[in-house]
């Protein structure tokens, strides 16, 4: 993977908060995924076009002092073999 590709959350799944799940989801046509707060996190970074790089960045001012460079690596990589991603 790229770290300067450019990535976005495919339309094809809705990302919402659900109060009855207590947690954010992706719906799509089939069914829904409950995310972690970790997963929605990274996967709000990506409601508009952006590298991982960016994401990583923006993550790392937002949560000083933590390396977050592989964590979000392979989320990503998860995500876009889910289809969740898509590249620009």
């Amino acid at each position: 993977m790229n770290s300067d590709t450019v990535y976005q959350r495919n339309r094809m799944f809705r990302m919402q908060f659900e109060k009855a799940q207590d947690c954010h989801v992706l719906l799509y046509p089939e069914g829904m995924v409950k995310l972690s707060e970790s997963a929605a996190e990274i996967l709000m970074q990506f409601d508009a076009p952006s590298s991982v790089d960016a994401v990583i960045s923006r993550l790392e001012e937002k949560f000083p002092g933590v390396d977050l460079a592989d964590d979000v690596n392979e989320f990503v990589e998860v995500a876009r073999d889910k289809k969740w991603l898509e590249a620009c």
